[in-house]
């Protein structure tokens, strides 16, 4: 039995068990770690810079990330509210543990960590200062789970006095990497080369790179010592550029035995390192010693209400763009029906809803199961990978080739998705609703974006029982049919006319494969684009190749192979997608008036008091895209923004990017599209709905 396998039962266990709760004091306790804010001053005045820190306790075996998780994992991250005016510096990290798990390599944090960042106050502050901090955080042994709290401190005005807690950050100073004396360069081959004091005597090192994507992570790194430098050749990453600044964490140990741990840095431009700390300006808006806790609703919003709103969100999935391609399988489905009996519609009816309800329970079970391995995911992180995408526009091509008659289903051609939502009978029926899960994920439906918060920070039996209700949501029009016996009744009789129907039906498909190669445009380029093209010219000409030999031509079963053949060329083709463009995720591309989110640039236009308009969307989302062309594009908001200063910002979730997954989860959501309006001068920002109109916008930013 796999240790992934272990893993994800025993993840599904302690799902279920009581998540952490806060005690009266501030510390968040679970039966993973305790958790508190400390600072180093127990007083401040105005312009002081107040040391504060994360301190964390963990319960043997357990483990926080680093700055750079590695492989897998999220490193910690705090939301600061703080005084207008203030500022803040970034976390102080110590120094981190590889942690090889099979082909996974982590950086982690055991035992007791302290994670120190400092915040200087404005000037002309008067009486106590209050700070309060929104921190997440996930905890791992053979599972993860992610954890969160709410911490206040309220430190009396007057000159700054050690605290209590004082000594913790003198143990954590002592456990940061050194800033030693060595020089640091970086060749194009991927050789980190040093030189100066001591380099000449390291005998064993191991390099930890700050920055994800530039080194690979569980790569063997061999040292070199000759002529009074120390060289250490390691794989170069998916993000790795000779040019950019190359800074981590430098294990090593001389030839008298002496073991250190150094902070190097190779010259050249920076790296944009996502902060771990961000400032919020302003009063503090959370209550007082508030646990935001895993398994619990922040909100008041309870399962009741989060299953009621997964069915009206799974009801009106129907009438999302996304859900068109499976219309014209769903119409043809309808025309077969019409004169059958009664029995016949509703077992069919039934088989449907079947394949819909338990595709949105695997699709559950996989979110919770990329929990579980550290990942990040939301609603419609599949179309985040170049090869699902892939694999989707070859489907659904596969699928408009079948309706315009190039070729049938016998028992030769195993292209899988296609053969089974087209066949006859019940198994027809169950995969064609699987399908119309798959293609409706990348819509989010109103009453979605709720229900899904609650449901991916609920145990798993709850987050379950959501996705179940969004299923019947989605299932209910065609289950009417099982019920209802006068709506069978009323359907036209089968007849010529359904060939040409059917033929017709094809072009929905190929419109959705061609959006996907658009999709996976936005994805990996120019590369990606010819690969999908020749992906479908092969699944094309294989279809053709079937055709023939269902055409009673000699030497049927040599075309058959063919056909067979020139298929498996294709799933090579899709299996090798390319990568996403470019070496990391981007919070998106700034264009004419619009600016790529960054958390600090947002940071910056709150303090200066500016207004801010946030869209996160994504190039697979078509609601996301509808309401770019049907409201935020319009010559009536542009304007509207520009009158009124506001900077139009936009998250890019095409890629998996873990700044925008924080953002959506700091606002309720695990999906696109999100809409949030930051007032001028403070003001709480406001979150407009998931369908937009123009008039929408132009009231929610007071035109």
């Amino acid at each position: 039995m796999s240790t992934t396998f272990i893993r994800l039962v025993l993840f599904f266990a302690v799902l279920v068990h009581s998540p952490a709760s806060a005690l009266e004091g501030g510390t968040v306790v679970s039966p993973r770690a305790s958790v508190t804010m400390v600072s180093v001053q127990d007083a401040a005045r105005a312009g002081d810079t107040v040391d504060l820190g994360l301190y964390l306790r963990l319960a043997e075996g357990w483990h926080i990330y680093w700055m750079n998780p590695g492989d897998a994992g999220q490193p910690p991250r705090i939301e600061l509210f703080a005084p207008a005016g203030s500022t803040v510096t970034d976390l102080r990290w110590p120094v981190p543990t590889r942690h090889v798990d099979g082909p996974v390599t982590t950086f982690i944090h055991e035992g007791e960590v302290l994670l120190p960042f400092s915040v200087t106050l404005p000037a002309g502050l008067e009486g106590p200062q209050t700070l309060t901090a929104k921190a997440g955080w996930l905890v791992c042994k053979d599972i993860c789970i992610p954890e969160e709290g709410v911490f206040r401190l309220t430190l009396p005005a007057g000159e700054s006095t050690r605290s209590a807690e004082a000594l913790l950050f003198d143990t954590a100073r002592d456990a940061l990497p050194v800033q030693g004396g060595l020089q640091a360069a970086v060749g194009a081959d991927g050789v980190l080369s040093l030189s100066g004091p001591g380099a000449d005597a390291i005998v064993e090192a191991d390099f930890l790179p700050a920055d994800w994507g530039q080194v690979e992570h569980g790569a063997a790194q061999t040292l070199t010592v000759a002529d009074g430098r120390a060289s250490i050749a390691f794989k170069p990453g998916a993000a790795f550029d000779p040019a950019r600044s190359l800074s981590g964490v430098l294990h090593v140990r001389d030839r008298d035995g002496v073991a250190q741990a150094l902070w190097v840095a190779t010259p050249g431009t920076a790296t944009e390192r996502a902060s771990a700390v961000l400032l919020a300006a302003g009063d503090a808006p959370l209550p007082a010693q508030a646990a935001l806790a895993p398994g619990t609703a922040s909100d008041g919003f309870g399962l009741a209400w989060a299953v009621l709103f997964a069915l009206a969100g799974g009801l009106l999935l129907n009438l999302m763009p996304c859900v068109f391609p499976v219309l014209a399988i769903k119409a043809l489905s309808f025309a077969r029906l019409g004169g059958h009996a009664q029995r016949t519609v509703r077992a069919q009816s039934l088989a449907y809803c079947a394949g819909v309800v338990l595709t949105f329970v695997l699709l559950a079970g996989g979110l919770l199961a990329l929990r579980a391995a550290g990942l990040q995911a939301g609603w419609g992180f599949q179309f985040q990978s170049p090869v699902f995408v892939t694999a989707m526009a070859a489907l659904l091509f596969v699928i408009g080739l079948n309706l315009s008659g190039v070729f049938g289903f016998g028992s030769g051609f195993a292209s899988a998705g296609d053969a089974l939502t087209s066949r006859p009978g019940l198994a027809g029926s169950f995969f064609t609703g699987a399908l119309a899960v798959v293609v409706a994920t990348p819509c989010t439906a109103p009453f979605m974006g709720g229900a899904l918060a609650f449901a991916l920070a609920a145990p798993a039996v709850q987050t379950v029982a959501v996705f179940v209700a969004m299923g019947v949501g989605l299932a209910l029009p065609y289950a009417l049919l099982a019920f209802v016996p006068g709506l069978a009744r009323r359907m036209p009789r089968p007849g010529p006319w359904m060939d040409r129907l059917k033929q017709a039906l094809a072009f929905p498909m190929y419109a959705a494969a061609a959006w996907l190669v658009w999709v996976l445009s936005q994805q990996s380029g120019a590369d990606g684009v010819l690969m999908a093209l020749v992906v479908l010219l092969l699944l094309a000409l294989a279809g053709w190749l079937l055709g023939v030999a269902q055409g009673g031509a000699s030497s049927a079963g040599a075309w058959r192979t063919g056909a067979l053949v020139v298929a498996l060329v294709a799933a090579v083709g899709i299996a090798r997608a390319p990568e996403p463009a470019g070496s990391e995720p981007s919070s998106g591309a700034a264009s004419a008036g619009v600016e790529a989110y960054a958390p600090a640039r947002l940071s910056e236009l709150r303090a200066a008091g500016r207004p801010v308009f946030i869209n996160m969307t994504a190039a697979w989302c078509v609601t996301c895209l509808v309401n770019e062309k049907v409201a935020l594009s319009t010559t009536g908001v542009q304007q509207a923004f520009a009158t009124r200063g506001i900077t139009y910002m936009k998250g890019d979730w095409t890629r998996s990017d873990p700044l925008i997954t924080d953002f959506l989860r700091q606002h309720g959501r695990d999906g696109v599209p999100l809409y949030v309006y930051f007032p001028p001068d403070g003001a709480p920002p406001t979150v407009l709905p998931q369908i937009l109109t123009e008039q929408i916008v132009l009231d929610r930013i007071g035109s």
